[in-house]
C-alpha cells in the first residue's frame, strides 16, 4: 500500500478529488423505528405534536402523505391523521452519530460533518488503500447497516456538489456515482428545482426566463444571471456546470448555528411572518441546545421575491443563554423591517460569535428546515 501522503501527491497531479456524501435515510425516525418495531412500517414523526409544534424529521411513510420537516405539528396532523409523533431522543441520536463518524475515520481523516446525520468524505488518499471511492462508499453503507442497523444513501464524485447530489438520486439506502467528465452531463439532465438553494418560487422565475434543467441554465452567460438573480448568479453558472472548488474540510471551526427556510410560496402577512418565525426559533433554538453553543449575536436573514438579500444582526455584550431571550432578539429584528417592502421567498436565523463548537448553518426548500 502507497503512504497516505504518494497518494494525496498523485491525485493532486491529476487535479481531481474522490468525494463521497454519506446521507442517513430520514435518520431521528429512522432510530425511533429501529428501537420500536411497533412503529415500522408506519408514518412517523419527530417533534412537538401540539401547539406550535414542529416536525423536526419524518419517516418515509409519513413523506407520502407529504410530511416534512420544519412543518407545524397541527398541518403534519391533517396531512396525515394517522402520524404518529415521538418525542426528539437527541441523546441517543448524538449516539449513533458517534457511531457513524467512527466508521467514516476508518477510512480517511478528512470528515467533514454538516450535521447528527450526513457528512463529506475526501477519500483521494484512504487508509486502507482500497482506493476506490465506490468500493469505499458500498464498504461504509454495508458496515452502517450492520453496526447501527440503519441505512444510508451515498453520492460519489469528484466534489462536493456533486457529490451531494448523487446522494440523493438514488435514496432511500441508494448508491449514486459521478465520474470525472461526467459532471456537467449529470447536472444538464436535472431540473434546476434540483438544485440546493433553488425553491419553488425560484425555480418558477427561471422557467418563465426559458430555465427548467441544468441545461437551459449552462446556455445563460453570467450577466444575464447576475441580471436577474444577482449574487446568486456565481452559484448557479458553476453548478450549471458541475464545477465546486470547495474542500473538504474536516474540524472546521464553528462559526454560527442556524437554519434557513425557503416557502412554497412567497408570505408578506405580518401574522404569518411572525408565525413562520416562531417554527425556525423553535428549531434553531433546539440546534443550539444540542451543540451546546453560546454566542453573543443573533442574525436575521430575509431574501426577497427579487431574490434580494437582506440581514439584519444585533450583538450584546453578554451570550444569549435562554430561548426566551433569543426569541426576544429574533422578533425585534423583524418587527424592525416591518412593513416589508415586498413579500420575502426566505427568512433565516442564525446566533454567532460562538465561544465553542462547530458551524451548523444551511438551507431549506419545500418549507422544510435543513441545515448544511
Amino acid at each position: 500500500m502507497p503512504p497516505l501522503e504518494r497518494q494525496e501527491e498523485d491525485q493532486e497531479a491529476d487535479g481531481l478529488r474522490k468525494v463521497i456524501h454519506v446521507d442517513m435515510d430520514a435518520f431521528y425516525a429512522s432510530v425511533e423505528q429501529r428501537d420500536d418495531p411497533s412503529l415500522r412500517g408506519k408514518p412517523i414523526a419527530v417533534g412537538g405534536s401540539s401547539g406550535r409544534g414542529v416536525v423536526a424529521a419524518a419517516s418515509y411513510e409519513a413523506r407520502v402523505f407529504g410530511v416534512r420537516s420544519a412543518m407545524p405539528s397541527v398541518r403534519a396532523s391533517r396531512l396525515c391523521p394517522d402520524l404518529i409523533f415521538r418525542k426528539p431522543r437527541f441523546d441517543v441520536y448524538r449516539a449513533v452519530s458517534q457511531q457513524i463518524r467512527a466508521i467514516f475515520l476508518d477510512y480517511t481523516p478528512h470528515v467533514e460533518p454538516l450535521s447528527l446525520d450526513e457528512a463529506y468524505l475526501d477519500v483521494t488518499a484512504d487508509l486502507k488503500g482500497i482506493g476506490s471511492a465506490t468500493r469505499i462508499a458500498e464498504d461504509i453503507r454495508r458496515r452502517i447497516k450492520a453496526e447501527t442497523g440503519l441505512t444510508a444513501s451515498a453520492g460519489v464524485s469528484y466534489n462536493k456538489f456533486l457529490a451531494k447530489l448523487a446522494s440523493d438520486q438514488n435514496k432511500p439506502d441508494g448508491i449514486c456515482v459521478i465520474r470525472p467528465g461526467e459532471g456537467a452531463a449529470f447536472v444538464s439532465t436535472l431540473p434546476v428545482r434540483r438544485f440546493h438553494g433553488v425553491g419553488p418560487r425560484g425555480a418558477k422565475k427561471m422557467a418563465r426566463l426559458g430555465i427548467e434543467t441544468g441545461a437551459d441554465l449552462a446556455k445563460k452567460d453570467l450577466a444575464f444571471l447576475r441580471a436577474h438573480f444577482g449574487s446568486f448568479a456565481e452559484y448557479l453558472f458553476r453548478a450549471a456546470r458541475g464545477v465546486d472548488l470547495r474542500q473538504v474540510r474536516a474540524d472546521r471551526p464553528r462559526k454560527s448555528v442556524g437554519g434557513e427556510r425557503t416557502f412554497s410560496e412567497n408570505i408578506e402577512d405580518p401574522d404569518t411572518l411572525r408565525d413562520t418565525m416562531d417554527s425556525i426559533i423553535e428549531i434553531v433554538w433546539e440546534r443550539i441546545e444540542r451543540a451546546e453553543a453560546r454566542g453573543r449575536t443573533v442574525t436575521l436573514k430575509l431574501r426577497y421575491a427579487d431574490f434580494k438579500t437582506l440581514t439584519r444582526a444585533r450583538s450584546l455584550s453578554h451570550s444569549v443563554t435562554d430561548k426566551a431571550e433569543f426569541s426576544r432578539i429574533a422578533h425585534a429584528l423583524l418587527e424592525d423591517l416591518m412593513p416589508l417592502p415586498q413579500p420575502i421567498r426566505l427568512m433565516g436565523l442564525t446566533l454567532s460569535a460562538l465561544e465553542r463548537g462547530e458551524s451548523e448553518t444551511g438551507e431549506a426548500q419545500d418549507g422544510q428546515l435543513s441545515f448544511l
